[in-house]
């Protein structure tokens, strides 16, 4: 793709699953590599994997619901890699429940990682890329923000929250030369989806549950997201901002 050659992108929750994926690709693509996630190990492993193939990466533990800890990671990023071009906030986390049996404490974690750890991400980036007059932001959402998800109302809430987030941002930056975009996965084979599958009375019928719901006939792979996630990031959608995109088989097709 047009444009991610020597571009350094930071990408949350990349030590596994979607994030991980991503991280592989930017870098396939020539970008430096920023590796953001709370298991220090993971990331870790993700930085190997890419060095492994003459790619340039670094690993920062973080979590992405501590604002200090946030800065501190970015500017830590901006001394070992420089300037950033490209922001990825992909981080994210689900307790698969009716709303009736979650508790507050759980509603909190849900908050703070899957939209006030994409707020804390913005908050300390978006500042230097006004300042360069350009950048790119993917947000990657779910389905669930679209249309809805049985079990997951408040990270439905979060997601559909970040979608609104970002369309305000795409307006507010759009004449600072920075676009905000978002993606959309359905259901992939990712941890969070085991998670999901544990907690069912009968994990291989759900499972194929979903896989018959998916018109394309699969549950989706990690690798599925990152050609559209590199895309947002990249020249050739250098005139698309506020948009939201499912990647999930076409299990939904919302307009």
């Amino acid at each position: 793709m047009r444009g991610l050659q020597s571009k350094i992108a930071v990408v949350t929750g990349g030590g596994g699953g979607i994030g991980g994926a991503t991280c592989l690709r930017f870098a396939a693509e020539g970008a430096a590599v920023a590796v953001f996630d709370i298991n220090a190990e993971a990331a870790e492993r993700t930085v190997a994997a890419i060095t492994a193939n003459g790619g340039n990466a670094a690993a920062f533990a973080c979590d992405i619901a501590d604002q200090a800890g946030v800065v501190s990671a970015v500017a830590r990023v901006n001394e070992a890699l420089g300037p950033i071009d490209i922001l990825v906030n992909n981080a994210g986390w689900d307790v698969f429940k009716p709303f009736l049996k979650t508790t507050p404490d759980e509603w909190q974690k849900l908050i703070a990682i899957n939209l006030t750890g994409a707020l804390n991400m913005h908050h300390a980036i978006l500042p230097q890329m006004v300042e360069r007059r350009g950048g790119r932001v993917v947000n990657i959402a779910s389905d669930a923000a679209r249309v809805g998800s049985s079990g997951e109302a408040v990270y439905a809430a979060c997601k559909a929250g970040l979608v609104g987030f970002t369309k305000t941002l795409a307006r507010e930056h759009a004449r600072d030369g920075i676009t905000l975009n978002v993606v959309c996965p359905g259901p992939t084979d990712t941890a969070l989806l085991g998670d999901f599958l544990k907690a069912s009375s009968n994990p291989e019928k759900l499972q194929e549950a979903f896989r018959r719901s998916i018109p394309l006939g699969r549950i989706g792979a990690p690798t599925d997201l990152p050609g559209a996630i590199c895309f947002f990031a990249s020249e050739d959608a250098a005139f698309i901002t506020g948009q939201v995109l499912s990647v999930s088989g076409g299990l939904t097709m919302a307009g």
